[in-house]
């Protein structure tokens, strides 16, 4: 006859990590839904929004991403660039800077945004009272197309994946869209932007603000004051997440320069 081993009891321990991990999900499953409230107060669905919406991150995979990246040949740009230009800043910022491509001195020195363009874009940052390394800055392009031209499709087409996988890693709150090439990029139109700055538009239910391109500014310094009302909608919005600047913003420092 058969005999089949008793089965070992479970260490209570297992048991009491498993039913705690069980509330834990029922729990955020509640405060998702605005049906569960704090001890001394109720918490409406309104409070309960941004940590409820807050997204989960993919931690260490930005140097991942890179590493597959290469020595990338997958565009025709491959041949006329110096360095392939990534990104820099906190892969866990909630605030991400988007340009168009990198100039000639981000193609010599693999770094986005450090010409006079990258000099006006920290300063408008720290009007804010973020900084360079609290945010993240990163471009469509990851190398410099001759002369400075906009992005073509093909290019775009290479470079897209690589720029949904680190925005997907970072899950920023907002997005800022610096000039017409990226804010198309990102929203899929070809709308100007003077039609599309000034207000939000949803990216896969990430707040996407578009807004006039640093390097455009120095031409049409006019167009500075727009630019800052553009972010002043994106402080107060981070504001209303309740995601804090590392130090305090004002109109006074957005007024320099």
């Amino acid at each position: 006859m058969d005999s089949t081993p008793d089965t070992p009891p479970r260490d209570p321990r297992d048991e009491l990590a498993e039913l705690t991990a069980q509330l834990r999900a029922r729990l955020a499953r509640y405060v998702a839904c605005g049906a569960w409230a704090a001890p001394g107060g109720a918490t409406s669905r309104a409070e309960a929004e941004p940590a409820a919406q807050a997204p989960v991150r993919e931690p260490n995979r930005l140097a991942q991403l890179r590493t597959e990246l290469g020595e990338c040949t997958r565009c025709k740009l491959h041949s006329t660039r110096r360095s392939i230009v990534w990104g820099v800043g906190d892969e866990n910022a909630p605030l991400v800077f988007v340009g168009e491509a990198p100039g000639e001195q981000e193609d010599r020195r693999g770094e986005p945004f450090v010409g006079p363009a990258g000099e006006l874009l920290d300063k408008m940052i720290e009007a804010m009272g973020w900084t360079r390394d609290s945010v993240y800055i990163t471009n469509i392009l990851m190398c410099r197309p001759p002369n400075n031209r906009n992005p073509q499709p093909d290019e775009v087409e290479q470079c897209l994946p690589f720029l949904n996988a680190k925005l997907q890693t970072i899950a920023p709150r907002i997005i800022v869209a610096l000039g017409r090439p990226s804010a198309n990029t990102l929203l899929g139109t070809d709308a100007p932007i003077s039609t599309l700055r000034g207000r939000f538009h949803d990216r896969h239910g990430v707040q996407v603000m578009p807004t006039f391109h640093p390097a455009y500014l120095l031409r049409e310094p006019d167009k500075k004051r727009d630019t800052w009302n553009d972010l002043k909608l994106v402080m107060a919005e981070l504001d209303r997440l309740g995601i804090k600047p590392p130090s305090p913003a004002g109109d006074s420092a957005a007024s320099r320069g």
